[in-house]
């Protein structure tokens, strides 16, 4: 699991970012979503909650965690906020181009 250095942080989850790194960093993300860049060609993001990070297939995965979220309806603003300014700056949906300033 790595963090990407600019982590977007959803409107519920900034008064506690710090909290929820540390508790997902840990395992004890219960309750928190993380986002990710996508898994496959079609998605944009992926969300999970970061609870599932503790299941040994998503261990061995190299997920690049992009944002992190209080709940479930924080992380789908949170990712809809990524995708417009996403759009709004390149005219496109390239987010991991965008994210590593290829775009």
């Amino acid at each position: 699991m790595r963090w990407y250095d600019r982590l977007y942080v959803g409107e519920k989850a900034k008064k506690h970012r710090y909290e929820i790194i540390q508790a997902v960093r840990e395992g004890r993300g219960l309750g928190y979503y993380v986002l990710t860049l996508s898994s496959n060609g079609k998605n944009l993001l992926d969300l999970y909650p970061a609870v599932t990070l503790k299941q040994p297939y998503y261990k061995e995965q190299e997920l690049l965690i992009v944002g992190v979220a209080a709940d479930y309806e924080d992380a789908v603003r949170l990712s809809g906020r990524i995708v417009k300014q996403v759009y709004d700056k390149t005219g496109g949906f390239d987010i991991s181009g965008f994210l590593f300033g290829e775009v």
